[in-house]
């Protein structure tokens, strides 16, 4: 019999079997049969979907996600399985499928063409609702995230080319200057500072605090202590490194000293000349000042304000006075000079 006669005749006797009557026996055996093939595949199924979207080590099935498997492994969300941040539309899942599987990449692609690769609604639900740490109450992300409507990923994820960086979530040194351009620091080790070793949470416009600066520009260790002891994010990730701190230049301040603002409204680092005051700076505050004792006449003398007043103490006393009013002429007490 030929292959086509025994097929047609199989398929006759099958037509003739099921026109008879079928016994509850065997009713009842389809019925298990069906059940275990519904149930056993549901079972699969559901093993299939949950290794595909829940386990992490189906990524890492794929070698060239070792180096992000790795990493994530190392990371602040270790206990976040991937499928939690990363979402794939239905084409992006059958590109993906489809090159696993006949085209074999060597390295990862650049998903979503230079855009956001994590939505910011998934780091939202942690991390203003879940039990991830909190950024409802954090002055940087109010100011970044609520009015001014920045992606996470926009200042958090950056990987430079030799993959560092990847699952870490930390901005970098100058990544606040893709968008803040023109604020490059200028003088000395204070060029190499991130941009959250002086921008601080402490204060409600960013700025940096007296007590931040004093963060490196003092000797009293109390105040490191206390800047410490507040724990915002730029002192709990970004404080500044021990021997950035030696190495800076120490300064002497008075709680007594005439001038009590904030050090930025002199000093500038980031306008390229004014890091430090100048006579025209003092002179923007104190432009009467040639009026008043004798200020006109060591003006008129072509004198620096500081030659007289010591930096960040600026009153001249009875004891700064045998110092500085000595270099020119024999010592004066400062009430004669007024």
């Amino acid at each position: 019999m030929s292959l086509f006669g025994w097929i047609k005749n199989g398929v006759t006797r099958i037509k003739q079997r099921l026109k008879e009557p079928i016994s509850r026996r065997a009713k009842a055996t389809i019925l298990i049969v069906v059940l275990v093939v519904i149930i056993g595949g549901s079972i699969i199924a559901y093993k299939v979907y949950d290794y595909t979207q829940n386990d992490p080590t189906f990524c890492v099935s794929c070698h060239i996600m070792d180096t992000s498997y790795s990493s994530w492994q190392a990371s602040e969300h270790k206990s976040v399985n991937c499928h939690e941040c990363h979402h794939l539309t239905v084409s992006e899942a059958i590109k993906l499928l489809y090159g696993a599987t006949f085209t074999h990449p060597t390295s990862v692609p650049a998903r979503h063409k230079g855009e956001f690769i994590v939505d910011q609604h998934y780091c939202l639900k942690c991390h203003t609702g879940g039990k991830a740490k909190r950024i409802d109450s954090s002055p940087f992300h109010m100011k970044h995230v609520s009015l001014e409507k920045k992606e996470c990923t926009e200042c958090h994820g950056e990987v430079k080319p030799d993959k560092s960086g990847l699952h870490r979530f930390l901005p970098s040194e100058k990544f606040c200057t893709k968008c803040h351009e023109g604020k490059q620091v200028h003088g000395g080790m204070m060029g190499a500072l991130a941009c959250l070793n002086c921008h601080t949470e402490q204060s409600k416009d960013l700025r940096p605090t007296r007590e931040k600066c004093l963060f490196c520009h003092s000797n009293d260790e109390n105040t490191r202590k206390q800047v410490l002891t507040k724990n915002t994010i730029d002192v709990h990730y970004f404080p500044p490194k021990a021997a950035i701190v030696k190495q800076a230049s120490k300064i002497q301040i008075s709680k007594q000293a005439p001038m009590q603002f904030s050090c930025y409204e002199c000093h500038r680092p980031h306008t390229k000349g004014k890091v430090r005051p100048m006579q025209t700076d003092c002179l923007r505050c104190h432009g009467d000042i040639r009026n008043v004792g004798k200020h006109g006449m060591h003006l008129d003398m072509n004198m620096n304000c500081k030659d007289c007043h010591q930096p960040h103490l600026w009153k001249v006393t009875d004891e700064t006075a045998k110092t500085a009013c000595v270099k020119c002429h024999e010592l004066r007490g400062p009430k004669t000079f007024l």
